[in-house]
């Protein structure tokens, strides 16, 4: 086939890569005399330096003699324009063009794409197609790729076995005993690198990737039986309101009804834009790195999560503190996190820390973390992607002692006597009697004093102790006591 490529960027160097490849002639046309001498070292393509939309230049492409044209330049008008001279002039059947813009892809305008008006017989929109692709991934948790079909009646799945896979070694007619609701039929397995179309006497191995032809209904039955259990997120948070953002968003919206979305975008109009045009997703206007921003979006995620988590019998749950940056500014730690997350859920909290240093995690400690995560490394000079906040092993020891003590001083809120003050306590003042007594005697100023040590009544109390009587007979140096004295 005979095909003309017009732009030379990134998505046209890929489709001449892969069309040529393919065994198809190609030409590729691009005003960029650098880009195209890219082309020219890299493919065996003919590449041609030029306006595609002069139709000069496309005649010297031989566009009469062209089956096809992708026009995949970085303007969606151009990319109009070259499918409309192609058509019109040189009659060539198969048009192909990149749109980008949300306004020409609304679906209520599409209906100018046709032989009447606008000859584009394909659309390519990247965007669209990533934000698709994301989607499908969403829809299908576990599977490697899902790709609808019949109006989304049924699906392909591409499936991975895993060790734990409960199908391993069951032959493909004995997987109908074991789930004979299921509608799934599995039409290829790549073992080894190697692809092949199964017999019903087959079976899955550990690490195969095999293809599933599925009732859409019944996507989670299909991808538990095959060993995946994973459950679609009912929270989405999308950084960046581009085009891909919003049209995963929208599709989000459409087709996922369970499914909630916020979407963090930094250009105000761009936000209000997403703001009107999406139904129910949440538009957060802000920098999708800002913290602050990041912790209003998120705060409600945890608080799901953590629900979750105990709907399904968790109770020993630990909620760690992290600050996602390698390595974290120690002045960017928010440590008082950990208390608001301890008030917040009633959990036990932690710290991921990343800083350089044992701080952050001894002063966690100290506000009541019990976990501490903190990566290591043998040898520093390793050079290794997280070498430079990873603390090495005397590191590691001094950590260990540090929060230990951290968390052994925190103690208990009280104010008895602890033991380490036991010994203290003949450094003290109490009042004892400086002289004899007989039993029912008055006690007299002369009688007590306040004196080292503190094994008798608080001095505060030698008052009150005089004119009460004795119990009974106290010798000389007896320190004062209640059991002594009469009420």
């Amino acid at each position: 086939m005979n095909i003309i490529i017009c732009g030379a960027g990134r998505v046209g160097f890929t489709i001449a890569k892969l069309l040529s490849e393919q065994g198809h002639s190609i030409t590729v046309i691009d005003q960029s005399s650098e880009d195209i001498q890219k082309i020219n070292d890299s493919l065996d393509v003919k590449a041609i330096v030029g306006k595609a939309t002069y139709p000069s230049i496309l005649e010297k492409a031989n566009a009469a003699e062209t089956d096809m044209i992708i026009a995949v330049t970085r303007n969606d008008e151009i990319n109009m324009l070259i499918c409309q001279i192609a058509f019109s002039i040189f009659n060539i059947q198969k048009k192909i063009a990149r749109i980008r813009s949300q306004d020409y892809l609304n679906p209520r305008f599409t209906r100018v794409y046709n032989k009447e008006n606008l000859p584009i017989d394909v659309i390519i929109s990247p965007e669209i197609e990533i934000s698709k692709s994301i989607q499908r991934k969403l829809e299908a948790p576990g599977a490697l790729d899902s790709v609808p079909f019949a109006d989304n009646k049924i699906r392909l799945l591409e499936i991975f076995i895993k060790e734990d896979c409960k199908s391993i070694g069951i032959k493909f007619n004995e997987l109908t005993n074991k789930y004979p609701k299921l509608e799934a039929n599995i039409i290829g397995i790549n073992r080894d690198n190697k692809f092949f179309i199964p017999k019903k006497t087959d079976s899955v191995k550990k690490d195969d990737k095999i293809y599933v032809i599925i009732n859409s209904s019944q996507m989670s039955e299909t991808l538990e039986a095959f060993g995946h259990e994973e459950k679609i997120s009912k929270k989405i948070l999308i950084i960046g309101g581009g085009n891909i953002g919003f049209n995963l968003a929208k599709n989000i919206e459409e087709t996922l009804e369970t499914v909630r979305v916020k979407i963090v975008e930094k250009n105000k109009e761009r936000a209000e834009f997403l703001a009107n045009q999406l139904n129910d997703a949440i538009v957060i206007n802000g920098d999708g790195l800002d913290e602050e921003v990041l912790t209003e979006a998120n705060l409600e995620e945890i608080e799901e999560l953590v629900a979750v988590v105990r709907d399904e019998g968790c109770e020993d749950l630990i909620i760690l503190h992290c600050i996602s940056s390698y390595p974290a500014p120690v002045e960017q730690s928010n440590l008082l996190t950990i208390l608001d997350l301890q008030k917040r859920f009633g959990n036990q909290v932690g710290l991921s820390d990343h800083t350089t240093s044992n701080t952050a995690s001894i002063v966690a400690t100290a506000m009541g973390a019990t976990v501490i995560e903190k990566h290591f490394i043998l040898d520093r000079n390793d050079q290794g992607p997280d070498s430079s906040f990873s603390i090495m092993p005397d590191e590691l020891e001094s950590l260990c002692k540090d929060t230990k003590d951290a968390w052994m001083s925190l103690g208990q809120a009280g104010y008895e006597r602890k033991n380490a003050e036991e010994d203290n306590v003949k450094f003290r003042r109490s009042v004892y009697f400086v002289k004899s007594l007989e039993a029912g005697e008055v006690i007299t100023p002369d009688s007590i004093r306040r004196i080292r040590p503190g094994y008798g009544l608080p001095p505060k109390l030698e008052a009150d102790l005089v004119g009460r009587k004795v119990k009974k007979r106290v010798e000389i140096g007896t320190a004062t006591s209640w059991d002594l004295i009469e009420s």
